[in-house]
């Protein structure tokens, strides 16, 4: 196949549309279910390049969940714990444990399931049948992989009556060198972004605590590898193997760092026993107790709390989380990692993530006002690398 023909492209009043080889070679994929659209395409190969460098770089399986060209997060294939299972919705999930690659999409789609909804997923192995059997229950717009189990590829094709997104991709495809694009008429060309995200990158470390160990290094990689495919301004926090809080496409880096921070606090709080055991009625499905989940969490607890409203959520009516109750939750989460993919300007960045445990960062360095970054970070026993690499993704 050399070209694919779509419906159309970001929007429908924009036809004719396609993706093609521009040196009129084969497209290296193959559709095995659906009709995949211009923004499934954008979100398809973008998340695909994030989870084959995750693998690349960390020698595990690697997922992400994308919406809108960034991702919602990223994970590798380390094993769960049963509050996590439970707080991802994921603890009925039987062989969990035995599949790496779906406990990585388990905990990818799991982290921020309010953006999740509706998602792109991404698989940096074959795809098997657990992993198939956790896609198939989640709304998801389709999935790319360097292959499919035939049960699993048989699980997937079930989804939206035959008609889901289903693609292959050859795993030895290298781009050329020099991409191109083009803005109202206008080309654009750059070298591809080639750099590789590794554990020599965090060598420079410029705060007084320099202790950082293998699994901050691990967290670190995941958060710079998933920045270099984030629309920018961008920053991620990421603990334990999996990106918990994304921040994308913000004019100003301390609206991001709170946006992402923001996400891993509410990635934290969910995990919580007020959370995980609020009295759902069985009637009440999965999006549903995400929404609820999300309003209980926040300032407008009383949406869900209200007379006439908490009886169509719980068998009984929930204590409210409190905000002192969360704050005090919160103070105890140390040993986050947080990646930027530009320099902080200002120690006010280090002020928000300190707020949400944050404890290792990763950022390029080459601000006018570096030692009052560094200064802040001192000032909370961080430690901090520059990478010396900007990140930016357009």
């Amino acid at each position: 196949m050399k070209e694919f023909e779509l419906k159309y492209g970001c929007n429908p009043n924009q036809k004719p549309a396609k993706i093609y080889m521009a040196d009129g070679t084969e497209l290296p994929i193959e559709i095995l279910s659906g009709r995949p659209g211009y923004i499934n395409f954008l979100d398809a190969f973008n998340s695909w390049q994030l989870v084959k460098e995750l693998k690349e770089a960390l020698n595990m399986p690697a997922a992400t969940s994308f919406k809108h060209v960034s991702p919602t997060s990223a994970a590798v294939g380390i094993k769960m714990s049963d509050t996590l299972k439970k707080a991802c919705f994921v603890d009925d999930i039987e062989g969990l444990d035995d599949s790496p690659l779906a406990t990585a999409y388990a905990r990818a789609r799991g982290t921020d399931r309010m953006s999740s909804f509706g998602d792109w997923i991404a698989l940096s192995d074959v795809c098997d049948v657990t992993t198939a059997k956790l896609i198939k229950r989640e709304v998801s717009d389709g999935v790319i992989a360097p292959g499919y189990e035939p049960e699993a590829l048989e699980i997937l094709k079930s989804k939206r009556n035959g008609n889901y997104n289903i693609v292959k991709i050859d795993p030895n495809f290298v781009p050329a060198p020099v991409e191109v694009k083009q803005v109202y008429g206008i080309t654009f060309e750059q070298g591809r972004n080639n750099f590789e995200i590794n554990n020599a990158l965090l060598e420079n470390i410029v705060t007084a605590n320099k202790e950082m160990p293998d699994s901050a290094k691990r967290d670190l990689i995941i958060s710079l590898i998933t920045l270099k495919y984030t629309q920018s301004n961008s920053v991620c926090y990421a603990v334990d193997g999996q990106a918990i809080g994304v921040g994308a496409g913000q004019q100003s880096r301390i609206h991001c760092t709170r946006l992402a921070g923001n996400k891993a606090d509410i990635w934290h709080l969910r995990q919580h026993e007020k959370v995980l055991n609020l009295p759902f009625l069985d009637t009440v499905g999965r999006p549903d107790r995400d929404n609820t989940i999300d309003v209980y969490i926040s300032d407008e607890y009383e949406d869900v709390l209200a007379d006439g409203v908490w009886q169509t959520l719980f068998s009984e009516k929930p204590e409210p989380f409190t905000k002192a109750e969360q704050k005090a939750y919160l103070a105890t989460i140390k040993g986050v990692a947080l990646g930027s993919d530009a320099f902080f300007p200002f120690g006010d960045n280090i002020e928000r993530a300190a707020k949400s445990g944050v404890t290792y960062i990763a950022e390029p360095g080459g601000s006018i006002r570096d030692d009052n970054v560094i200064a802040a970070c001192d000032k909370h026993g961080m430690v901090m690398c520059f990478t010396g690499m900007r990140l930016f993704h357009h």
